[in-house]
Parts: structure tokens; C-alpha cells; sequence
């Protein structure tokens, strides 16, 4: 049960300045998610109302939008569950957080924060946790951000290892050796990339499960979830395979549009049987050319974490395939907590 206040008890506007009412910070919550302003960017995929609402969280989330009257444009968000006295940024997705428009002062940034957090706590949050995105989405921002939220008591519990491919870079000229050598091979045996029909997400979703099942792990995306995200989100949710000269699938990859400068790719998923080759290679290198290709700017490879630790196996392979280091950190705050270790 939620232990927030009703939401015709929290306050809709609160201005961030006592100057002017230039920055305002408005909180909306179900059925009236949206913001009333047009966004100075396109949001991340995973801050949208809308993927928010997929979720299925045992409450209502709130979404508090920073608002620059002057521009007449929203230029932050932060969407929030609480839940137990405890706040979640994102409650289930591969991050959440905040977003905040490039030229926002940092004094403004920080007037945000703290009044999105001060909210929290006047309506019950005793802790909040934030996992941002990774760092290069937006170095600038999250540098801002970070530093931010350890003024207000926030520290980082958490820094797990990302990688992305930046799609300005050739993609040959930046795999390892070896990895450039099963990719020609690859290549000489006639193996070929394909975008595939949504139509075939039972069938693909199959294949990546036994696929992991070979190698003793599991999906963590069930799917009657990742249909419902195909079905919401036509436009940002992608299935791409490597098929040999027969047909016959040797990887499949979910490819997911977060906005207009990042795609993501959910781990692909080869079998054991096609290990010599390493068609994900080859599936790297189409998904590289097609974000390069639609004028993306990063292609994000996802953190390598088992439930015992990093997958070292895994982060190897990524760095092999070009990848370039960008941590995602997971952010917390405690009541009470965090004065005893600064003391």
C-alpha cells in the first residue's frame, strides 16, 4: 500500500524561485500523467508516462515535471512510486531517474531536486532509490545531477558496468582481433542479419529462452511484458535475427529505440552450436549500421551482472566488440541513515 497522500492533497505548482515564477515544478499524477507544457527533448523511453503505466507497480506513480514559463516548455522530469514509505525511480525498468534539459541552470537543477525531494518527505517517503542511466547518455547532466543529489544526502550504493558503441565510430576498426576474425567468417558462410516481424516474437522469445537455457539462465523479461511493450510501442521496439543460408536462426536480439540519440539492446541470444562463429558479433554490426544508418548516436549494450557478481565472460565479449565503458549508478536515500556515516 502506498503510504503517499492523496493526490488532491499534494501541491500542483510550486514555484523553484522566489524572483520570478519563470521555473515552476508541477506534479501530476493518473489519469492525468502528461505534461501540460510542450518538452524541450524527446524523453527517455522508460520516463514516458505511458511505459511507466506497464510497469504494473501496486500504486500510482507521480511525475513531477520542472517548467520554464518563460520558454513556455517543460524542461525536466522525474517520475516516482511509492510504495511502503519508500520511493522508486523506476519501479521496473532498465532505468529511470531523472531528465533534464541541456542550458537548465545548475541552481535551477538543484532547486528541482530538492523540492521534488522535500515533497517526498512531507508526504511519508522515509527512502528513495534512483537508477539513472548510464553516464554517456547525457555526461553533462548526470554530472550536474549526481552532484546534486549527494548534496541532498543521496550516495551511490551501486556503479554497475555498461557498455555502449557510439555510433559516429566505424565498427569494424574497433573489434578485437579475434572478434574480427568470426565476423569475416561469419560473413564467408553467407550468415545474414534480418529485421523480423513482430509476428515472430513467440517464436524469437522461444529460441532466446532456450538459448540461455543452454547456458543455465533465463530471461528476466517475461513474455506476455514484452508483448504488451511491442504492442504500446510499435515504433521504439524492434526484433532482429542473424539467419544462415537455410533459414534457420543463429541469434536473435530485441532492439529498443530510447530516444532520438540511443537505441538499447536487450542481451542477444545465440546457441551453444554457434559458438565458433559468434553471431552476435555479426548482430552487432547490423544493429550498429542500422542506429548509425536512422541518425542515433549511441547504441547502449546493457550491463553483464549474474545474481553472483559480474559476468566477466561477458564483459570481455563487450569490450572485444568495441564497447566503451559507461557506468549506470543506483542512487539512495535514507532518512536518518547517511548522518551517522557523515558524522
Amino acid at each position: 500500500m502506498s503510504s503517499i497522500r492523496p493526490a488532491a492533497l499534494l501541491p500542483t505548482i510550486t514555484p523553484l524561485s522566489s524572483s520570478d515564477n519563470r521555473y515552476q515544478l508541477r506534479c501530476a499524477v493518473p489519469p492525468a500523467p502528461d505534461v501540460t507544457l510542450p518538452l524541450a527533448y524527446e524523453p527517455y523511453l522508460y520516463l514516458r508516462p505511458a511505459y511507466v503505466a506497464l510497469q504494473h507497480a501496486p500504486s500510482e506513480a507521480l511525475f513531477f515535471y520542472l517548467e520554464d514559463h518563460q520558454q513556455g516548455q517543460t524542461v525536466g522530469q522525474w517520475p516516482l512510486t511509492v510504495v511502503e514509505h519508500q520511493a522508486y525511480s523506476p519501479w521496473q525498468a532498465p532505468f529511470g531517474g531523472w531528465q533534464i534539459a541541456p542550458d537548465v541552470p545548475a541552481a535551477i537543477v538543484q532547486a528541482f531536486v530538492t523540492t521534488v525531494h522535500q515533497t517526498l518527505v512531507a508526504n511519508g517517503v522515509a527512502q528513495v532509490h534512483v537508477r539513472a542511466y548510464p553516464t554517456s547518455y547525457d555526461e553533462a547532466a548526470s554530472n550536474v545531477l549526481l552532484s546534486v543529489l549527494e548534496e541532498s544526502g543521496y550516495r551511490i550504493t551501486l556503479t554497475e558496468t555498461n557498455h555502449i558503441l557510439p555510433l559516429a565510430q566505424n565498427f569494424e576498426e574497433g573489434l578485437h582481433p579475434s572478434a574480427r576474425r568470426r565476423l569475416r567468417k561469419c560473413h564467408r558462410h553467407g550468415l545474414r542479419v534480418e529485421q523480423e516481424t513482430p509476428l515472430f516474437l513467440p517464436l524469437a522469445y522461444e529460441f532466446m529462452q532456450q538459448c540461455q537455457q543452454e547456458k543455465g539462465q533465463s530471461l528476466s523479461v517475461p513474455l506476455e511484458r514484452l508483448q504488451a511493450q511491442f504492442r504500446a510501442f510499435p515504433n521504439d521496439y524492434f526484433l532482429f535475427s542473424v539467419r544462415d543460408t537455410a533459414g534457420a536462426w543463429a541469434a536473435m536480439a530485441v532492439l529498443i529505440r530510447v530516444n532520438d540519440e540511443v537505441l538499447y539492446c536487450i542481451p542477444p541470444a545465440s546457441p551453444l552450436s554457434w559458438n565458433t562463429f559468434s553471431p552476435v558479433i555479426l548482430l552487432t554490426q547490423g544493429l550498429h549500421a542500422f542506429g548509425q544508418a536512422s541518425g542515433y548516436r549511441l547504441l547502449d549494450l546493457g550491463i553483464a551482472t549474474l545474481p553472483t557478481g559480474p559476468d566477466e565472460s561477458l564483459l570481455t565479449f563487450r569490450r572485444h566488440l568495441g564497447g566503451v565503458l559507461s557506468p549506470r549508478p543506483t542512487l539512495e536515500w535514507r532518512d536518518g541513515a547517511f548522518d551517522v556515516l557523515l558524522a
